[in-house]
């Protein structure tokens, strides 16, 4: 790395050899760049020179602040120490009450950021590794068991990492940060103050980190930030001194190419850009919240899970016209205005000690303004009535203060009578060490890609015959249709397809589909979102290769131009694929599909069309046509057990099969399921011509005699195909 003094300041050239090289974190080329680490291989030679670091790569200049024109005239870039005397990047430690959003139009991420104030294990966690006592790096397994129990006793996110290595030095444990163990958004924050002491050792450099498109990436920036008339043009603290959220703000802007890109944006991309959480966006104008009191106490609880369980909220009134943006109600609050949810709690009312006995307790919620006013004015206001239903002691635990800080409660009802759209970004627990629910996770990333050869075709939706109205039900096509019997079918299909299994009786799955972030390609005129959506469809227990016909669908999510789209869905056991696609054809695109499920749910992409022919195939022959059998169900089988169950079930199970004589008949057994052994039900046997068909068939039993009919009756729906791709 080579040094170029000029004037005051010290430029680090990128690229060269013997230090990790400062590459260019902003997405122009829509990849998350990650610069140098943690910043220390630059920080060391600006100290060793006396020398201020200045970022070429997002200078002092309208290029970093616009992508169109100048839009508020002479800007001045100072650096901390000249605009304050005693600069800090936190003053009395960090909260939501620190940020003013500025002359930019980002309330979106000023509200992510008050979220992200009250967690302080999001922007400075760290994390541990274990290591066995004997041979360092290698871990021991009966260590493991010592370890773990008393980590889950011990709140070490808390703590520094002198007193975590302190309290666990007899065990080894390192603590670390590593690049799928993140530091949080502002890691080492602490290496990161200015120092009274040690003046000297400022370098003038930041590091941050933030969640892109699967990975956490390292953003490094210099200290200089835009002023006007001797003030920050955009976010900043309340504290003159306070600097933590204007960088935090010059390094997202950095990422997404300029300031002016922040300028209009969703808070749920914000929120899994500080967390790599999955956020939920909910219409509370739908579902009937507003109306049915039940499905409130129940949206209540949901929230109230995950402001326990450390995930990241928030709110806004939808404005329906340009003139409603950030207009002001009557009640005080601003439509088209991202709201932080800083609390959720049950208040419990009444004085004294009566009141700890009463179950008498209000649902309520708190929230912010990132503008640092304009609050709620109607019921449980700062100075409303109400708070005298109220102890002393109880409003000081929940933190009642009366001053026009922008920060509120409100009753839930009226939360959900004035606020149009919630966000809820949960944060995924996937440690096995935790007392709360654990999801398993699978990450597969994909691509949309066109490609002349049809049956590896990729591309986003299909030319389509459906009307505009009925896209959105159905926007990927079949690109080569006939009639088969009475179902559509195709040869070939021009959708990505991923499967996955729910092993559980019933199990609650989480899917999200991510696009990468356009924003930076807005100074080319390329910034917008594709709409992007996916379908999920139930599909054959066995099933391996690609679907070639619509199947069962169960959900699915809406088509639109965000970054993501999310659905939270209870599945019944059994095979699902996920259709992901983009609402136009023809789109080229690069995604992220995530799926969380309480047990490993093997989630794979299918890739081939039919069962590859090998070597063997001339020898053990080939499949000749394939069979998809639906068995629905089952009426007046023999009597119950012990456990109760039903005479009658409902199976609605698929399988599918490559079979190669097509004369051979199909035979359906059905036992009853027992711990020590399954006892047989009866069976029925069907021609295994190729058609489809449906038919309700007596059981009879094994053999051939004419009298061993057993009780009950089976329903089975048979489709068959000589062409292998037709199902």
């Amino acid at each position: 790395m080579r040094a170029d003094r000029q004037g005051e300041t010290l430029h680090i050239l990128p690229g060269e050899q013997g230090e990790l090289p400062l590459r260019d974190t902003r997405e122009a080329d829509l990849k998350p760049n990650i610069s140098s680490g943690h910043g220390g291989s630059i920080r060391g030679p600006c100290r060793q020179n006396g020398r201020l670091f200045e970022d070429p790569l997002f200078p002092t200049s309208d290029q970093s602040l616009f992508y169109q024109n100048n839009r508020i005239g002479t800007v001045t870039w100072k650096r901390p120490k000249e605009l304050c005397s005693d600069p800090r990047l936190f003053v009395d430690g960090i909260s939501a009450h620190d940020l003013h959003q500025g002359q930019l139009g980002n309330c979106w991420f000023v509200a992510a950021c008050s979220s992200l104030a009250s967690r302080e294990a999001l922007w400075q966690k760290f994390w541990m590794e274990l290591f066995a006592d004997r041979d360092a790096g290698y871990f021991n397994g009966s260590h493991e068991h010592q370890c773990l129990l008393r980590f889950c006793f011990i709140d070490v996110i808390q703590k520094d990492l002198d007193e975590c290595v302190r309290l666990w030095n007899s065990h080894r444990i390192r603590p670390s940060r590593t690049a799928s163990c993140p530091g949080g958004v502002i890691p080492d924050w602490k290496d990161q103050e200015w120092e009274e002491e040690k003046p000297e050792s400022y370098a003038g450099i930041f590091h941050f980190r933030f969640w892109r498109f699967g990975e956490w990436v390292d953003v490094v920036i210099d200290d200089r930030l835009p002023t006007v008339s001797g003030e920050l043009v955009y976010c900043h603290s309340n504290d003159s001194r306070e600097f933590w959220s204007a960088l935090v703000e010059k390094a997202y802007a950095k990422m997404c190419g300029c300031y002016e890109a922040l300028d209009g944006g969703n808070t749920a991309d914000a929120l899994v850009d500080f967390t790599g959480g999955v956020s939920e966006p909910m219409d509370l104008t739908e579902n009937g919240f507003k109306e049915d009191e039940e499905k409130r106490s129940e949206l209540f609880e949901r929230v109230l899970k995950v402001h326990d369980r450390g995930g990241l909220i928030s709110c806004s009134i939808k404005a329906t016209t340009a003139a409603d943006m950030e207009a002001k109600l009557s009640c005080g609050l601003v439509k088209g205005h991202a709201y932080a949810v800083t609390d959720v709690r049950r208040v419990r009312l009444g004085h004294g000690l009566m009141a700890y006995f009463r179950s008498d307790k209000l649902t309520m919620i708190r929230m912010r303004n990132p503008w640092g006013e304009k609050e709620w004015n109607g019921p449980w206001s700062d100075s409303s009535e109400e708070w005298k239903k109220v102890s002393n002691s109880e409003r000081e635990n929940i933190g009642v203060t009366v001053q026009d800080d922008g920060e509120f409660w409100m009753t839930f009802d009226d939360f959900i009578a004035n606020f149009t759209d919630l966000i809820l970004c949960r944060l995924i627990n996937t440690s096995y060490l935790s007392l709360h629910k654990t999801w398993e996770e699978a990450v597969i990333r994909g691509s949309w890609r066109c490609h002349d050869e049809p049956l590896i075709n990729r591309a986003g939706a299909a030319p389509t015959t459906s009307t505009p109205s009925s896209r959105t039900h159905r926007c990927y096509s079949l690109l080569s249709v006939h009639l088969f019997s009475d179902l559509v079918l195709c040869t070939t299909v021009c959708i990505v397809l991923y499967v996955f299994d729910v092993k559980k009786p019933e199990d609650e799955v989480l899917i999200c589909l991510q696009q990468k972030d356009r924003r930076a390609t807005l100074r080319e005129g390329r910034g917008e979102n594709m709409a992007i959506g996916f379908e999920l469809h139930r599909v054959e227990l066995n099933r391996t290769y690609r679907m070639h016909v619509t199947q069962q669908k169960v959900g699915g999510s809406a088509f639109i131009n965000s970054r993501s789209v999310f659905i939270r869905i209870d599945l019944k056991e059994g095979r699902y694929v996920i259709i992901p696609t983009t609402f136009d054809p023809g789109l080229e695109g690069d995604f992220l599909l995530r799926t969380f499920t309480d047990v490993p749910s093997d989630c794979r992409e299918l890739t081939l069309h039919e069962p590859p022919q090998t070597c063997w195939s001339g020898l053990c022959g080939y499949p000749s046509l394939v069979t998809q059998v639906h068995i629905l169900q089952a009426t007046g089988i023999a009597g119950q057990d012990s456990d109760g169950d039903t005479r009658s079930p409902d199976f609605d199970t698929k399988g599918l099969f490559y079979r190669k004589k097509s004369n051979q008949p199909i035979s359906i057994e059905i036992y009853n399921h027992n711990v020590l052994m399954d006892s047989f039900l009866g069976q029925v046997t069907l021609p295994g011509e190729q058609g489809h068909f449906q038919q309700t068939l007596h059981l009879r039993g094994k053999g051939d005699r004419r009298d061993n009919d057993l009780p009950g009756t089976l329903t089975v729906a048979i489709l068959s195909s000589p062409v292998l791709t037709n199902i």
